[in-house]
């Protein structure tokens, strides 16, 4: 079953385009007032990093942090998680609005916002804007920091079958938490008051004051420096460099629509796959992603809003064409999104969101495959496609306090035309963020990690082999919920160019006090009694090329390296055997 929203006609989305007043600008300056702009970003990290109260934020790097110009165009931005990142233009935009406009901004002012239709994601993931004044007096830009903070006051803390927004959390829909750098009591009672684990949410937004705060100081250090109009003046050039880069990149791929297909594995309350269309059609310098058949909005919490949409879309171009750039505002204009509002790509308003970030995973993917059909050589096999969220909480027996705690779990990439793929690591969507070290971990919660190792035989064979899964154990040592979130457990990572799929499927285990040993998928509040053990098994990604032409020596790397078992080996690279046998 679906909503009954009826789908409304196709929109485009696209990026501002040039000024053309960039061309004065000295190319040597504007290099300097481009990575000056990209420190100034980084501040923001740093700052966050060593001030944050919740692993989720120090260790995984679950925000984004990034520096817009007063026409809310992207200037900078720091290397943390490249999803929330395309949706902050989304954040300060709905956020500047929700307060009255840009007259209603003053120095000092920070906002705080999480409607989901406006940041594309959870509730949990709570946008600070800050409007940036020059000298007290004149607005140049904003400092915005996204970050997940663990309870928000939905249904659960992390939710798999929510059936609207509003069981998903406490929704500020645009609230100047600062009003001329003052603390507003009333807003910062409202967000106290509403979270299961108050003393992790201030100690964590407190944190993204400091962030913002440091990145309006570093641009305005960067005004000083150079001074507003030439920094405007290079900021144009910069753009348009960045335009220019993904242009020269399309240009050269024949025109046409590339039309690829994925599947999900359901929508967290309904039982039924959910097959999707994403179309990429290439016309001269100019890309347009075309999501307009995807499938009606959904009953349960995969719906994708227009942000998350975008910003997915705007990441796999990147990944492929960006060549490694920071990239800024100028690199998003030759790519158009087109998507139907009412569906799962472009939700309306009451629809579940929760689990945005499982569609967005997998249009990225989507998109590649449908790259490879004009370009294999540039694009790799599918990876696991999902973070295999889990989110713990409870209760200190000792203490009596509540705790919270959340963590993605990594995965195997898919090789490609010249390597490997890589093993345990994040998608693409998460390409900055790291694990929770086990001793941080067991320091602060109930339990023993019991298990954390490469997953041998997970890897799609190929001539270039699938990246590793994991193996994951926690042990619980009191009594505690836990919500699990896997997806692609249904299908495994695709091959490319004849490579192999993954060898296995995500999925997760609850071994029993008794021995019993139970399958989850997606599973919202389970009860897990001391003594028992969460398994969690991710999956490997797919092959590149036919096994039969991987090196002998690569093969025998792996086998010594204890990556791949003799069988696998056996089973997928017979010809190392056979060769052995006639050298013999």
């Amino acid at each position: 079953m679906t909503q009954a929203v009826r789908a409304s006609e196709p929109r485009t989305y696209r990026a501002a385009p040039s000024k053309n007043l960039g061309g004065d600008a000295d190319p040597v300056t504007t290099e300097v007032v481009r990575h000056s702009l990209q420190v100034a970003a980084n501040y923001m990290k740093r700052a966050l990093v060593r001030t944050s109260f919740s692993p989720t934020i120090y260790e995984v790097l679950d925000f984004a942090a990034a520096i817009y110009d007063r026409e809310v165009r992207l200037l900078a931005q720091a290397p943390t998680l490249p999803l929330f990142m395309g949706t902050m233009n989304f954040c300060v935009e709905a956020a500047v609005e929700a307060v009255g406009g840009e007259d209603a901004l003053e120095p000092g002012d920070i906002i705080l916002y999480n409607d989901p239709f406006g940041t594309g994601s959870h509730q949990q993931d709570a946008a600070l804007i800050m409007p940036v004044f020059y000298r007290e007096k004149t607005l140049i830009g904003y400092t915005g920091i996204k970050a997940h903070l663990q309870d928000v006051g939905g249904k659960e803390p992390y939710s798999t079958d929510t059936v609207d927004v509003f069981q998903e959390g406490t929704i500020f829909p645009g609230l100047k938490l600062y009003k001329r750098g003052e603390l507003s009591d009333e807003v910062h009672r409202m967000l106290v008051a509403n979270s299961r684990v108050p003393k992790y949410v201030v100690g964590d937004v407190e944190a993204l004051v400091v962030a913002v705060r440091a990145g309006a100081a570093a641009l305005c250090d960067v005004v000083d420096r150079f001074g507003l109009d030439e920094v405007e003046t290079c900021v144009e050039r910069m753009y348009d460099h960045g335009e220019a880069v993904i242009r020269s990149y399309f240009e050269k791929i024949p025109d046409g629509r590339y039309i690829a297909h994925g599947m999900m594995d359901n929508n967290g309350v309904d039982t039924d796959s959910i097959p999707f269309e994403v179309a990429l059609e290439v016309e001269g310098s100019t890309v347009r992603v075309d999501y307009s058949n995807s499938p009606p909005m959904q009953n349960g919490p995969v719906n994708c809003p227009i942000a998350s949409t975008v910003s997915a879309t705007r990441m796999a171009i990147m990944w492929i064409a960006g060549g490694g750039d920071n990239v800024n505002e100028g690199y998003f204009r030759p790519v158009e999104v087109v998507t139907r509002p009412g569906t799962m790509f472009d939700p309306v308003w009451p629809a579940p969101s929760f689990l945005y970030f499982i569609p967005a995973m997998q249009a990225m993917e989507v998109i590649l495959r449908a790259m490879s059909e004009v370009m294999p050589e540039a694009v790799p096999a599918a990876s696991d496609c999902d973070i295999q969220a889990t989110v713990w909480w409870g209760v200190d027996e000792e203490t009596g306090e509540p705790w919270a705690e959340g963590m993605p779990h990594m995965g195997g990439q898919g090789a490609w035309s010249r390597s490997d793929g890589q093993s345990c690591l994040m998608h693409p969507m998460e390409a900055a963020t790291r694990n929770i070290p086990c001793e941080v971990y067991e320091s602060r919660d109930p339990w023993l990690i019991t298990k954390f190792e490469l997953a041998p035989d997970t890897c799609g064979p190929g001539q270039h082999r699938g990246g590793l899964g994991l193996d994951m154990d926690y042990t619980m040592l009191a009594e505690s919920f836990v919500t699990v979130v896997i997806e692609r457990n249904k299908s495994k990572a695709w091959g490319l160019a004849g490579g192999g799929e993954g060898c296995r499927a995500n999925v997760a285990y609850l071994r029993r006090a008794n021995g019993e040993r139970e399958e989850i998928t997606k599973a919202t509040r389970l009860k897990v009694a001391a003594g028992e053990t969460l398994e969690m098994r991710t999956a490997g990604g797919g092959g590149y090329g036919p096994a039969a032409a991987r090196s002998p020596e690569a093969v025998l790397d792996d086998l010594r390296e204890g990556l791949i078992t003799e069988d696998h080996a056996r089973t997928y690279y017979p010809h190392v055997f056979q060769a052995r046998a006639a050298a013999e």
